[in-house]
């Protein structure tokens, strides 16, 4: 094999490799969509393969145009393998394969973009890889030098094969949720964590506020409410993963944090579940009062700051309320993953959702209730004998105790309330200047730096100003900030250069915002 030569191995190894992922990243995709492998694995592990083929796609098509033009024998120069007709071999299959190539790009960037542009341009942008994978084979079967052996043969009509049989399913699960979509719905509400209906890929921007209304409101344990929240102009609600919570806005112009708690497939509404505090004027004492069908919320969201990673076991503990977040997250592991649930309360009345979950999950599921152990629950035990991850959510107590045991590479916490942290710098002023807006300010000591930045109209939304929604998120390109939040761990909030400006503050004299 001679230096001239290689190139040209490479240009034909890369295409196949790039029809190969483009292809299985279609029907990963649409499998996805469908809600097909809801039951096989961890949803947010399949969507990131889904991610991961797409851009090795993307990449494996690079390889091919660059080594195109560094093959001595087609000689390509940039505008033959970027202009449609330029080039003299075979102008037409070539042409196809570079409109492939554009249409490639812009799914790939409609899916980066998909929170910054109308759901219905991400979804016709979405759909045209249909037509990709369409175009791809006509280009392959046209240009490529390999078309009568055998094993391009097989290749061709294996990937065939799969792209029909992912069309045939869309199509089929396509029409099943459109008539089910026109049933007349049971008068009788289900209950929380019901298995849902098909998801279909045409959903709302999961920035809001939306306008929703309360669909029915039900009593899941002494002092905790099950509201389920329906979109007032029935349109398909945001895909959001396991651990996601949402912002509500009472009438009062009160905003509250509440984790769902129901199906990640559920697409047509959200499902929380409300414990009623001790503040009487606080957001939970309201909704206990007042929800009812038909009442009208504005709900922000989802976000995620809980995120539920692939681990080969996981171990759940949750104190009373906290069991919202993990509910969603056993709802989306498939039944061979190895997983188990302790949910500490004072009583059994008042833990809402696990009862459910130790009927159907026999074996997985203990319930520690005070008064019916009269023993403390033994932390250390119960985490020594997991090697899997560890996720936590409750009362502080609890999350303290546990992260003082648990290793915190394999930890994962979700807090309610702030831990009380003490700034390290000293509370001078700081300059906060925004990179893409120009506009500079000074923050003075004990002022919010949130509050400065909403009072000269910067695009950042705030919710809970504790320091624990994480609504707040900027990212930082200049300057060190103090982080006196209790949202992700320190380090991960400098690997990924944010901070929560509600409540944090700079080390440095200075910041640097990407606002």
């Amino acid at each position: 094999m001679t230096y001239v030569h290689i190139w040209w191995y490479v240009t034909r190894a890369s295409a196949v490799v790039a029809w190969v992922l483009l292809t299985l990243a279609v029907v990963w995709g649409t499998l996805l969509s469908t809600r097909v492998l809801r039951k096989v694995d961890n949803p947010s592990w399949l969507l990131d393969l889904h991610r991961y083929l797409s851009t090795l796609s993307i990449v494996m098509v690079l390889v091919h145009l660059g080594s195109l033009m560094l093959d001595g024998w087609l000689h390509f120069s940039a505008a033959d393998i970027l202009i449609p007709l330029h080039a003299d071999y075979r102008a037409l299959p070539v042409a196809i394969g570079i409109i492939a190539f554009y249409l490639l790009v812009a799914v790939q960037l409609s899916s980066l973009l998909m929170n910054r542009i109308p759901r219905r341009v991400w979804k016709a942008i979405h759909y045209s890889s249909y037509l990709v994978v369409v175009l791809v084979s006509f280009h392959a079967g046209w240009s490529g030098t390999d078309v009568g052996t055998i094993w391009y043969r097989a290749t061709a009509i294996s990937l065939i094969v799969l792209a029909a049989a992912a069309v045939m399913t869309r199509v089929v699960v396509g029409r099943r949720g459109a008539a089910a979509s026109r049933v007349e719905r049971p008068q009788r509400p289900r209950q929380t964590g019901e298995p849902g209906t098909l998801a279909q890929p045409e959903a709302r921007s999961a920035l809001g506020p939306h306008p929703m209304v309360v669909g029915f409101v039900v009593q899941l344990a002494q002092r905790v409410l099950g509201i389920r929240l329906v979109s007032v102009t029935g349109e398909q609600l945001p895909a959001w993963r396991p651990g996601s919570h949402i912002t509500l806005t009472l009438p009062s112009g009160l905003q509250r944090q509440y984790s769902l708690c129901g199906d990640p497939a559920e697409r047509s509404f959200f499902d929380i579940a409300v414990r009623l505090g001790e503040d009487p004027t606080g957001g939970s004492s309201w909704l206990h009062a007042n929800a009812h069908p038909g009442l009208p919320l504005r709900v922000t969201g989802p976000f995620n700051h809980f995120e539920l990673e692939p681990a080969h076991s996981y171990l759940f503990i949750a104190g009373g309320i906290g069991i919202t977040p993990i509910r969603a997250m056993i709802e989306s592991l498939p039944a061979r993953r190895d997983w188990r649930l302790v949910h500490v309360g004072s009583s059994r009345r008042t833990l809402a959702l696990s009862s459910d979950l130790e009927r159907r999950h026999p074996g997985r599921v203990w319930i520690h209730a005070s008064d019916e152990n009269s023993a403390r629950l033994d932390l250390a035990r119960l985490i020594a004998g997991s090697p899997g991850d560890i996720y936590c959510c409750g009362p502080e107590g609890l999350m303290s105790a546990v992260a003082a045991l648990a290793p915190p590479e394999r930890l994962h916490l979700e807090r309610f309330a702030p831990v009380e942290r003490v700034a390290v710098g000293d509370q001078r002023a700081i300059d906060v200047s925004c990179r893409k807006s120009g506009v500079s300010f000074s923050v003075g000591p004990g002022d919010s730096i949130l509050d400065r930045l909403e009072q000269y109209g910067l695009p950042v939304a705030g919710s809970c100003r504790k320091g624990v929604c994480g609504t707040c998120e900027v990212r930082v390109v200049g300057g060190r900030p103090d982080h006196l939040d209790s949202v992700v761990a320190d380090e991960e909030k400098d690997r990924l250069g944010i901070m929560y400006p509600c409540v944090s503050r700079a080390l440095s004299a200075d910041l640097v915002l990407d606002l």
